[in-house]
């Protein structure tokens, strides 16, 4: 069963948000409603960090103004109700991607996470070698001789954790190219997975180019290798419904802040049985068993990995984000945010001078885009258009290396939410329509 119904299924099953809806819905969010530069605000900056509903702010504040306490630590009232709160907000985050709780653990981002998975590899290795943990820990041990894969268009949050892996333990990290339309050769994904092959880690949704990566095919390829696979969620979670046991991965991750959320706050899925074995990344409290002057033992998954005080309320906030979501309909957001992306791209290509990344029109994609104006920095568009009050991202969107494959240092990338019409986008299209005339370009 595919995980991204097409849309004539989605049109079958459920209705799509529509101009009408997105107006209330904007009323949830208050940041929405201001000028900038004296125009109403036009935010197509999700992709990197979302706006907040007043049902998560109010989550959030809720918590400091009732029950504020340490979690897991101690046994008065507030302490009980804060951790009940706060494993709570466990199984919402667990149930909004299909896993179980114990799989669930809070981390701080996407990058923390990857980066607490690219350790505990590391330190799987040490274990190995000294005797210590599970037997099966050995499988997991990275040495000279096994390898990475990755891919070209991946952010450098899915990227430099690996690289540095590969430094720490010998192995060598490869990567499987993109076409000139952005899309992964999956005939060279097939010759690069092989027997050496030990993490095979990629984007889902690509936050450049937009386009929805074939998770289950390439999981299948990574399980067939024997290889543990890792999936960069970030711009899925938040925009298309997300289920970590179809999908067959063995780690996601996933940041709250593009969700709705907090800054500060992301979520790692791992199985169970991983997580049990692979030693922890940081130590200290709450994350063990026994301690003596000597040694210590540690807690099984989710503790195991969640040492010290743990970001309480912006976890409680990211459920309360999770709900927002449910509630409107992931499958309905999706629908409607892909007519917005196909709306964007296909204003940007009638445009003349302006090259767009990723799927032309037609094809299926995520609600961004990100375009290169001919003759014109991407810095010096975003000015530009944050002078008619639209808000963008500008830069390589820590994607070096795919952008330096395209022949490109910057982009300008515009990407739709829930909370966006498509006013919002003839707006943004009527203004990079008058960028090139505006620099004499």
């Amino acid at each position: 069963m595919a995980v991204v119904s097409t849309p004539a299924t989605l049109e079958r099953a459920v209705p799509a948000v529509d101009n009408a809806e997105v107006l209330r819905i904007r009323n949830d969010f208050p940041v929405l409603d201001q000028l900038v530069n004296g125009q109403p605000l036009v935010y197509l900056d999700s992709g990197a960090t979302s706006q907040n509903p007043l049902s998560v702010i109010e989550a959030e504040q809720e918590f400091y103004e009732q029950r504020n306490a340490a979690v897991h630590r101690g046994a008065h009232h507030l302490a009980v109700e804060a951790t009940e709160a706060f494993e709570d907000a466990r199984q919402t985050m667990a149930d909004f991607i299909g896993a179980d709780y114990v799989e669930t653990i809070w981390t701080s981002n996407a990058t923390e996470g990857l980066n607490l998975l690219s350790y505990a590899l590391s330190n799987a290795g040490l274990w190995a070698a000294q005797g210590r943990g599970d037997q099966a820990l050995k499988g997991l041990a990275l040495k000279p001789g096994d390898e990475i894969v990755v891919t070209e268009m991946e952010h450098h949050a899915n990227l430099i954790p690996w690289q540095e892996l590969a430094f720490r333990t010998g192995a060598t990290l490869r990567f499987i190219p993109i076409a000139d339309d952005g899309s992964l050769r999956m005939d060279q994904a097939a010759a690069i997975i092989g027997p050496r092959t030990k993490v095979l880690a990629f984007t889902h949704a690509s936050n450049v180019l937009g386009i929805i990566n074939p998770v289950q095919e390439l999981t299948a390829l990574g399980h067939d290798a024997g290889a543990l696979v890792v999936l960069d969620a970030c711009q899925s979670a938040p925009h298309l419904p997300l289920d970590v046991k179809e999908l067959d991965v063995d780690f996601a991750v996933f940041s709250g802040h593009k969700m709705l959320a907090p800054t500060g706050i992301g979520v790692l899925y791992g199985r169970q049985e991983l997580l049990d074995i692979l030693p922890p990344f940081l130590t200290g409290g709450s994350m063990i068993t026994t301690v003596t002057m000597e040694r210590a033992e540690y807690l099984p998954a989710p503790q195991r990995f969640e040492a010290g005080t743990q970001r309480i309320s912006q976890a409680i906030a990211l459920a309360a984000a999770a709900n927002y979501l449910t509630e409107t309909g992931l499958d309905r957001i999706h629908r409607w945010e892909a007519d917005l992306g196909q709306r964007i791209v296909a204003g940007l290509e009638g445009i003349p001078g302006i090259r767009v990344l990723g799927p032309a029109a037609g094809k299926e994609r995520i609600g961004l885009a990100a375009f290169d104006v001919e003759g014109v920095h991407a810095h010096d568009v975003g000015q530009f258009l944050d002078s008619r009050g639209i808000a963008v991202r500008v830069g390589h969107h820590c994607a070096q290396p795919l952008h330096r494959r395209l022949g490109l240092t910057a982009t300008t990338r515009a990407s739709a939410y829930l909370y966006n019409t498509t006013d919002d986008v003839d707006r943004f299209l009527e203004a990079v329509a008058g960028v090139r005339a505006y620099f004499r370009a």
